[in-house]
């Protein structure tokens, strides 16, 4: 039995990019056609088959201390950015201020899709949910320079909606407009999932 169900949600690719060196900035170039590899997407600063722990993982393991890349694509939902410009009062927000991989429309609340669900291009390469991505202070500084006095307002304007992030299952190349299909685990939610939270 298959343990991954199609759902018959299908976005479109509307934007891709990849952040070079991250050391220099966060801000990404945008690209038209994007070559994912096992160890991240080719040209992207945050790829590599590992990286070092940070704050996401802080109750698991010392800072700096080497995992698995599971952070290889940073996907957002074309409709979760349009709600972040609003939520900041801005008529738009590029995402490449952001440092975003990929960015897709059409599947409803983006930001909280189930862990482990895979998002398949036509194409066939495969990304795999890890997590919501949450959002940090570093966007601040290319908003910033670009729309001066808004980018302090970018964390809390994220909350909720700032995207996942994703690793490659399926080497490929993802396009502009592209679709690009939901797959999801077919199990329940854990039963103690609130009791664990509140642990």
């Amino acid at each position: 039995m298959a343990a991954l169900k199609p759902t018959g949600f299908v976005g479109r690719i509307v934007w891709l990019g990849v952040v070079p060196d991250r050391a220099r900035q966060l801000q990404a170039e945008p690209v038209a056609t994007l070559r994912a590899h096992f160890d991240g997407p080719m040209g992207e600063a945050h790829g590599g088959l590992t990286r070092p722990a940070c704050s996401r993982v802080k109750a698991l393991y010392p800072r700096d201390t080497v995992i698995r890349n599971t952070r290889q694509f940073s996907v957002m939902g074309a409709e979760d950015l349009a709600q972040i410009a609003q939520r900041m009062g801005l008529a738009a927000l590029d995402p490449a201020l952001v440092g975003a991989t990929m960015v897709i429309e059409g599947l409803p609340d983006f930001s909280h899709l189930p862990p482990s669900s895979r998002l398949q291009g036509a194409a066939g390469a495969t990304l795999v949910v890890d997590m919501e991505n949450r959002p940090c202070v570093l966007p601040g500084k290319p908003i910033e320079a670009t729309h001066p006095g808004f980018g302090a307002r970018f964390k809390t304007a994220a909350n909720g909606r700032r995207g996942i992030t994703a690793w490659v299952e399926r080497e490929g190349v993802f396009s502009l407009g592209e679709a690009i299909s939901l797959y999801v685990p077919d199990q329940p939610v854990w039963a103690h999932l609130a009791d664990a939270r509140r642990g």
